[in-house]
Parts: C-alpha cells; sequence; structure tokens
C-alpha cells in the first residue's frame, strides 16, 4: 500500500511541478467540453485500522462555466483487516474483556491471548457536488472540491476460535456487517491533457467518517488515491473566467 500511494503521489507531484513551470496558455482559446467521463484504480486507505483497499473510481462531470464544474463519484474496493478489542467502545472492551479472563480461567483459552479477528471489509464511496477547476496551464486543469458523500461499508469477520466465534455471534449475528454513513473533506488533483478529447486524472482525496460507530469507539481519516483516463467531449464550453 505505501509503495502504491508513494508512486501515485510522486507521478502527481512530478508533473505538477512540470506544468507549473510551463509557459501559461490562453484559457479561452482551448478546448473545454461540456461534459466529461473518468474511470480509473482506486487505492482507499483507512490507516487507523490498517485498512488498505485496492479497487474502481468513476466520475461524470458537466462543466456549465469553464472554472467549476457538478458531478456525480463513485468509487467501490475491498481488503483485510484486523479487528482487535482495543477497537472497540469502552463498555464493549469491559464485556469481551471479562469474558476473555472466564475462557482463560476454566482453561480454555492460553493466559497470553489476544483477541485478533481477521476481517474481510467492502467500502463504496457515492457523492454529489461541485468542483473549481483553474485552467491558466495548457497542459493541465488543477481542480479543488469538497468531499461531501456517503459510504457503505460491509465487513465479514472470520473467527478462528470458539472465543472468537463467540465474539463475531455478538458483534455480526449474520455474518456480515453493513453500514451506511456519512463523510466530509477535501478533494484535487489535475487532469493532464493528452489530446482535446482525452486526458490523464490523478487526484486525492482526505474524508472523515466513522462507520460502525456502535462496535468502533473512534472514527477515522480515510485517503483515496486515484489515477485514470478522463474523456471530455460536448459543446465548448465558452464565457469569461479560467
Amino acid at each position: 500500500m505505501k509503495r502504491t500511494l508513494r508512486y501515485v503521489f510522486g507521478v502527481v507531484g512530478a508533473a505538477s511541478l512540470a506544468c507549473v513551470m510551463s509557459v501559461r496558455a490562453q484559457a479561452q482559446k482551448d478546448y473545454v467540453g461540456k461534459y466529461d467521463v473518468y474511470a480509473g484504480f482506486a487505492d482507499i486507505n483507512a490507516p487507523a485500522l490498517g485498512l488498505n483497499q485496492p479497487g474502481f473510481h468513476t466520475q461524470i462531470g458537466i462543466n456549465p462555466r469553464r472554472w467549476y464544474s457538478v458531478g456525480f463519484d463513485f468509487s467501490i474496493a475491498s481488503g483485510s483487516e484486523v479487528l482487535t478489542t482495543s477497537e472497540l467502545p469502552a463498555a464493549l472492551q469491559a464485556q469481551v474483556n471479562g469474558a476473555q479472563q472466564q475462557y482463560i480461567a476454566f482453561g480454555l483459552l492460553p493466559p497470553n491471548y489476544q483477541l485478533r479477528v481477521n476481517t474481510d471489509a467492502r467500502t463504496e464511496t457515492y457523492a454529489l457536488g461541485p468542483q473549481l477547476i483553474y485552467r491558466k496551464y495548457s497542459k493541465v486543469a488543477l481542480f479543488l472540491r469538497p468531499s461531501l458523500g456517503a459510504l457503505h461499508e460491509s465487513a465479514t469477520p472470520h473467527p478462528s476460535d470458539p472465543f472468537q466465534q463467540v465474539v463475531v455471534a455478538e458483534l455480526a449475528p449474520r455474518g456480515t456487517k453493513t453500514d451506511w454513513t456519512g463523510f466530509y473533506g477535501v478533494g484535487g488533483g489535475g487532469d493532464f491533457r493528452m489530446t482535446q478529447h482525452f486526458g490523464l486524472r490523478m487526484q486525492l482525496d482526505a474524508v472523515y467518517n466513522h462507520p460502525f460507530n456502535d462496535i468502533l469507539a473512534n472514527g477515522r481519516w480515510t485517503y483515496r488515491a486515484s489515477i485514470g483516463p478522463s474523456f471530455h467531449f460536448g459543446k465548448n464550453v465558452t464565457g469569461r473566467g479560467k
């Protein structure tokens, strides 16, 4: 995961620096399509949980003016994490630790036992909103947006011993636990022009969210890095503003 993020950030940084050093162009002379579509690779990372999820990211946008757009954003990714007692709320921690001590007292668990439940996770994100675009450079359009939307997360624990089975039966009676929650943060990146209708988009979002707040004590920051082709089409958008 760290290698993937370093690669994405490195490419974004190098490309952005090159564009900043390039000669400025008259934006009004450049084609700006009324519509754009993006689809590419995404890497969603929640460091607080040790959860890394590679997946897919797509966006559909409309440009009412050259300097802003509105659109829909969706991503889906999956990965694995390890659920531990320390991630639970205090009351739930006390309950699990109490049961664990009883199992140890009866010789059903070793004295140094630590609860670690391997868990598969899937994350879907949905967002709709505006985006500011800076088109002063001929080869790149830089953009910045608020990241506001909804997150749907599924978690499927895989207990590996009888005690874990008891805990999982309490936390996720159906075997898989799902939740919807909101998120907020900021995102941005660059759309690098290859041809009039085709580009390479690289972007990063950082959002705060708190799914499963009944069994997870704390919210978390989640980061999404993505890269892929963008397609621009429709009538050329004219008008004042960069």
